[in-house]
């Protein structure tokens, strides 16, 4: 019988707990049973971002505990939408959330998996990227793995784009096949996007449906100097973060636009073409000259009508796929790939893919939480 297990993914775009119920039955199959998404509250997202601004040794430890506690209540949560008892697990993988990623240093997150253990009643894996870090690696992107053994087109090569608070790309020669995987950040997804649209309206998480780009103009003036970022010259292996492109990031483009006489719809508009020019830029640069060329895509980018129609200007020999109509909802992904890696840890298999961290090696990541 398959194992069954929880995912449990909190990423850079401080929304929430993405968690998903799996079974996982060998290195090339896993399938989603039940999936869910808790939202942060704002005093959750709050605490996140201040404690990435001006974290105290203090703050930190209770925020590692009360986001242990948002884990172990996504993974009940999703446990019973499927109608399963937590002793029906196997274990519970959680990658927690990032609150300093400095490649190839130190990388930290947080969401204690001792709180999870106790409230959910099983192993808990943990803690993936600092082994990765320590084998000379970024830490990141560690979703690669699942994009090569999971997500892979059978017998050619695919690229996968996830566009979340960061948005990072993967190359897969073929599925299974670890040989000539490319993989790296391309820099901000939605992250900087967000964060303008929350400095000009408050009230808003996000620019729903891309209505502010929409209306706006990129600011050529303020947009040229931006994709000069060293970091957007950096080959790869590398990887980003808030620390990069955050709400100083997004303060500084706003400030930017409007000394240039723009409008806030127009820095919402700046904000977008720097994600869809980076990516496609990273892209063509950076991945392999293939025949047939399909994309790929997962992450809250996808629902931004705007990014995807920049993306298919931006990227016409490349043909566009959004994951839900590939695979599954594509919100999932990461929550599934970091089950499959929890599985990885588990069974004494690498998780970690040395193309596409620069880790001097395959190496087993994560550390296990006993029941």
């Amino acid at each position: 019988m398959s194992p069954l297990a929880v995912g449990l993914m909190s990423g850079t775009s401080l929304d929430g707990v993405d968690a998903a119920l799996v079974d996982v039955a060998g290195p090339h199959d896993v399938r989603l049973r039940a999936f869910r998404t808790i939202p942060f509250a704002p005093a959750d997202r709050s605490a996140v971002l201040e404690a990435i601004a001006r974290g105290s040794a203090r703050g930190m430890a209770l925020l590692d505990v009360s986001l242990g506690e948002r884990l172990a209540d996504a993974a009940l949560a999703v446990v019973a939408d499927a109608g399963h008892r937590p002793a029906d697990l196997a274990f519970v993988a959680s990658h927690g959330q990032t609150v300093w990623h400095e490649p190839g240093r130190a990388t930290l997150q947080l969401g204690c998996p001792a709180v999870i253990a106790e409230r959910v009643g099983v192993r808990v894996v943990s803690g993936f990227r600092t082994r990765d870090v320590a084998a000379g690696g970024q830490g990141a992107p560690l979703v690669s793995i699942g994009d090569v053994m999971l997500f892979g087109h059978a017998v050619r090569g695919r690229a996968l784009l996830n566009i979340g608070g960061m948005a990072n790309a993967t190359w897969v020669p073929r599925r299974g096949d670890m040989d000539g995987v490319v993989a790296f950040d391309t820099g901000p997804g939605n992250a900087v996007i967000d964060g303008v649209t929350r400095l000009v309206d408050p009230a808003a998480r996000f620019d729903t449906g891309g209505a502010r780009a929409a209306r706006g103009r990129p600011a050529a003036g303020v947009l040229e100097p931006l994709l000069a970022h060293p970091y957007f010259a950096a080959p790869p292996p590398k990887s980003t973060g808030r620390e990069v492109f955050g709400d100083v990031f997004a303060a500084e483009l706003l400030d930017g636009v409007r000394a240039g006489g723009g409008g806030d719809d127009d820095a919402v508009a700046t904000a977008l073409e720097l994600t869809v020019r980076t990516i496609a830029s990273h892209l063509e640069r950076w991945l392999p000259r293939a025949a047939e060329r399909d994309l790929v895509v997962s992450g809250g980018g996808v629902r931004n009508p705007v990014v995807m129609r920049r993306l298919s200007e931006a990227l016409p020999t490349w043909e566009i796929l959004r994951f839900d109509d590939v695979f599954f909802d594509g919100d999932a992904k990461e929550a599934v790939t970091f089950a499959y890696l929890g599985w990885r840890t588990l069974e004494g298999l690498p998780g970690n893919v040395p193309g596409a961290t620069g880790a001097s090696g395959p190496r087993v990541l994560g550390c296990v939480t006993p029941a």
